[in-house]
């Protein structure tokens, strides 16, 4: 898959079809989408091209973003194993915000042969969300592209969106986020120094900083499965099975807010590693446990769960 980091850098002649959107997640509903794409360019021999940007939207039209569903590097490597050809990450910013639809798409045909755009009853683009399936498909017949609209796939009673999954993840209903994802929720964070607390207790950890606010569940202690090492994020050379401690160290006096993975049977220095970590059952809230001794007990009961939720 090719990634261009603006519209203009579409090789000129292309023949192709697109579908533009954030697709933060992409969850089921995402994934109707980006097949009915890749089916629709081959039908054409054209390429898929899935256009998105930098930052979110939300950061320049309401001042903040939503927290992610999915690393950027793995939906890259999803969007290449779907068969996407190409990916457009458009800069955003006011000056792109205030561009109307049919500006919009004018980049797009500048010199190439779009298709098709493939589109839901909720996509827009351009200037207040005006570009909607409908209006698209008007300027279509003026630039001789059309515009395949894809059915919302439904889950648990509504259209599956991006912000369920974020209220579902918040409530720590991991089944049924997992349902409307497609697969169990992951964060993906690098390594870094700790405070060396959980080496001290024998139960060493590897603490995880993000480079972005990432969704998380409720905070708790979770049985987990991680990956990590080579060039594919989908397919580590490394797997583990761990517990992790998502809190504050409420034990310790609290504080910020933390990720810390224990790796079941492998002792090992991470630091620099880059570890995604695929939540798999909540084992227990966290708590505050009078003495040390008494919350080591609980981590060796914790560890011991875990094996069983893992296998």
């Amino acid at each position: 898959m090719e990634h261009q980091h603006d519209l203009a850098a579409l090789p000129a002649g292309l023949r192709f079809a697109a579908t533009v959107g954030v697709f933060d997640g992409l969850h089921r509903g995402h994934m109707a989408v980006l097949e009915a794409l890749v089916q629709l360019a081959r039908r054409e021999s054209a390429a898929p091209v899935v256009i998105s940007f930098e930052p979110h939207p939300e950061v320049v039209l309401r001042g903040s973003a939503p927290p992610l569903l999915c690393d950027p590097a793995e939906r890259e490597a999803r969007l290449a194993d779907i068969g996407v050809a190409h990916l457009v990450v458009q800069p955003f910013d006011a000056v792109f915000a205030a561009r109307s639809a049919a500006s919009f798409v004018e980049l797009l045909v500048l010199e190439r042969d779009l298709v098709a755009l493939v589109m839901t009853s909720e996509s827009a683009f351009g200037r207040g969300r005006e570009g909607t399936a409908q209006v698209v498909r008007a300027l279509g017949v003026q630039m001789e592209f059309r515009v395949e609209e894809v059915p919302p796939v439904i889950g648990g009673g509504a259209p599956i969106s991006s912000s369920r999954i974020r209220a579902l993840l918040a409530a720590g209903r991991l089944a049924d986020a997992a349902h409307l994802l497609g697969r169990r929720t992951a964060v993906t964070g690098g390594v870094v120094r700790g405070d060396g607390r959980g080496r001290d207790l024998g139960f060493p950890t590897a603490n995880l900083a993000f480079a972005e606010a990432v969704a998380l569940p409720p905070d708790g202690i979770y049985a987990a499965r991680v990956g990590w090492g080579g060039d594919d994020l989908l397919r580590p050379r490394r797997r583990a099975r761990s517990v992790v401690s998502l809190g504050t160290r409420p034990t310790f006096g609290g504080g910020d807010r933390v990720l810390e993975v224990h790796l079941l049977d492998l002792d090992e220095d991470l630091y620099g590693q880059r570890l995604r970590v695929e939540f798999v059952r909540r084992q227990r809230r966290q708590r505050r446990f009078e003495t040390v001794p008494a919350l080591v007990a609980q981590m060796a009961r914790d560890v011991e769960r875990a094996r069983v939720i893992l296998g």
